[in-house]
């Protein structure tokens, strides 16, 4: 386990690009933390590292549910589990499909979807500890 602290949206990103250095294909990568916490400025410095060809296409996927961001290296899913309920919402949405495209998957609201992350998900928890400040505790 290891813990950041950042003091920025800028920072953050900086986080997420040393986390994404040990990211490959098939890996999930699950996010818990509240509502502005930082889970897209987190993913953006994911994308910035391991698909830089996508960064403009980074935002969150509320309403679309999942962004694809397919690089020129390696594919990533970026899904938004907020009005996820269950598994028959999960499947509606063609998640397992994804699954099996070998990217790497992006889940923010993961505790929406205890039943579909897997053991071996990298799991970030984002702690807001200040207006700006946050916590990032990741294994």
């Amino acid at each position: 386990m290891k813990e950041y602290i950042s003091n920025s949206p800028a920072e953050t990103e900086e986080i997420a690009e040393k986390i994404a250095k040990s990211l490959k294909a098939g890996d999930f990568v699950a996010f818990y933390g509240d509502l502005g916490a930082g889970k897209t400025a987190f993913s953006r410095g994911l994308v910035k590292y391991l698909a830089p060809e996508c960064l403009e296409l980074v935002h969150s996927p509320t309403f679309a549910i999942v962004n694809e961001y397919v690089g020129e290296k390696i594919s990533i899913f970026h899904f938004d589990m907020y009005r996820i309920k269950d598994e028959d919402d999960l499947v509606s949405t063609g998640f397992y499909d994804y699954e099996e495209r070998n990217g790497i998957i992006l889940a923010e609201w993961s505790e929406n979807i205890p039943f579909a992350v897997p053991e071996d998900a990298v799991k970030v928890t984002i702690e807001k500890t200040g207006e700006t400040t946050r916590r990032f505790t990741v294994c």
